[in-house]
């Protein structure tokens, strides 16, 4: 709601989109979307806990989802 308020764009993704779009599989399992989530980040030490790793995973999904050309160079 307060997001509303502000007109912050709200992005919903299912797991499968997520995973399509971290691994390029929609049927990753959990460590095939940290290690890919990981590699795409330059991140050398494994994530912990699961929800940050699915945090960055769904920041990754709204990259590639995006419409700015800057964002998707990114990542």
């Amino acid at each position: 709601m307060a997001a509303e308020q502000q007109r912050i764009p709200i992005y919903e993704y299912t797991p499968l989109q997520i995973k399509q779009a971290v691994t390029g599989y929609g049927k990753a399992d959990k460590n095939q979307v940290i290690y890919m989530t990981m590699n795409i980040l330059g991140i050398r030490e494994k994530i912990k806990p699961d929800d940050t790793a699915d945090a960055l995973a769904v920041a990754i999904c709204t990259a590639h989802s995006s419409h700015n050309d800057r964002l998707k160079r990114l990542v």
